[in-house]
């Protein structure tokens, strides 16, 4: 079985791959740095569950420390990495821009370094549907260009797009990026929507509508990210022989370079989110409604097509079961008195 690395192996998407993975026999190198930009109790409740498994290998170390990257890929002795460590949050990206740039920028330099120095074959690593900023043709295709960023922390998943790209030229490395569409799903994160408007819900606080309720989200279920990611995990990418820099398709390059989308294909609006989450705990929700937030967008949409085509799979599981799914884990979690109640 494989050796893999897994950057942010305590946070939400990081956990749940380091899981799977370690489910089919795979060895996985787990890096985190456990910053406390949400509740670190709960990325350590992760932790120690992986922790479980005597397959499973943790550091603690930082991306943006360079002398630590290097030390931490020349032992580990992986092949295949996966980056999903990375500071996380439109909004807060408005008030902390120099988190994003150290996380984002210098420690994805790391990786890449450490990728090119150590014999990785393949360095899959995360992007975002932020990257499409003011696009408004939808679905949001990856052969479309996206040069209109609207936050600092979709400019830095753009940036991650084209250094990984120019390693993926320069060096031969494979590189695949994956754009997620609103994860979601237990053990999610406390700064989602999703997370946001159960707790204040349980709690009899107001909720936050921003944009008055008329957005629309691609939510898509982490077992759908994940597995799209494992299917990607082990496909590296590979040139596209038909590639024309008269013509340049954004999605993918002479070089061994891919970008995936990974959504649900079927945007959801908000309000009907706040309806499936009022139904699964038998509560009205409060709602506070607010014009549209600096650096978010009315609705998100993926197009898909790429990933059926080369992977054979779909993401598919319908809201109301994936709401489902996370109000358990989250009343299991943090609200046991208050299920047993209900």
């Amino acid at each position: 079985m494989a050796r893999i690395m897994v950057t942010g192996s305590a946070g939400f998407i990081g956990y749940h791959l380091s899981e799977r993975l370690l489910a089919r026999g795979d060895t996985v190198v787990g890096v985190d740095n456990l910053n406390p930009y949400y509740d670190v109790r709960l990325k350590q409740a992760r932790l120690d569950r992986l922790k479980g498994n005597g397959r499973f290998e943790f550091h603690l170390a930082d991306l943006a420390d360079r002398a630590a990257m290097e030390r931490l890929f020349a032992e580990a002795s992986v092949t295949t990495v996966v980056n999903l460590a990375a500071q996380a949050g439109v909004r807060y990206s408005l008030t902390n821009p120099e988190a994003y740039i150290d996380s984002n920028i210098v420690g994805f330099l790391n990786v890449l370094e450490g990728c090119r120095h150590n014999g990785v074959e393949h360095l899959a690593y995360a992007s975002s549907s932020s990257v499409y900023g003011a696009n408004t043709t939808t679905p949001f295709s990856v052969h479309d260009n996206v040069d209109h960023p609207l936050s600092l922390y979709a400019a830095s998943k753009k940036a991650n797009e084209l250094m990984a790209h120019t390693y993926a030229h320069l060096y031969d490395l494979s590189v695949t990026g994956l754009r997620f569409f609103t994860v979601y799903g237990p053990w999610g994160r406390p700064d989602m929507a999703m997370f946001l408007f159960t707790k204040a819900i349980l709690e009899g606080k107001p909720i936050d509508v921003f944009n008055y309720g008329d957005m629309q989200r691609d939510f898509t279920y982490i077992d759908d990210i994940i597995e799209g990611l494992v299917r990607v995990v082990d496909g590296p990418a590979v040139p596209n022989p038909h590639w024309d820099g008269a013509n340049p398709d954004p999605g993918t390059s002479l070089a061994p370079f891919r970008l995936y989308n990974i959504g649900n294909n079927s945007p959801v609006h908000l309000m009907r989110l706040i309806e499936v989450i009022e139904e699964e705990l038998g509560i009205k929700a409060t709602k506070n409604l607010l014009p549209l937030q600096p650096g978010d967008v009315p609705a998100t949409f993926a197009d898909v097509d790429d990933l059926v085509r080369d992977f054979g799979f779909h993401p598919n599981t319908p809201i109301e079961v994936g709401v489902k799914r996370f109000v358990q884990w989250y009343q299991d979690f943090y609200s046991p008195v208050v299920r047993a109640a209900g």
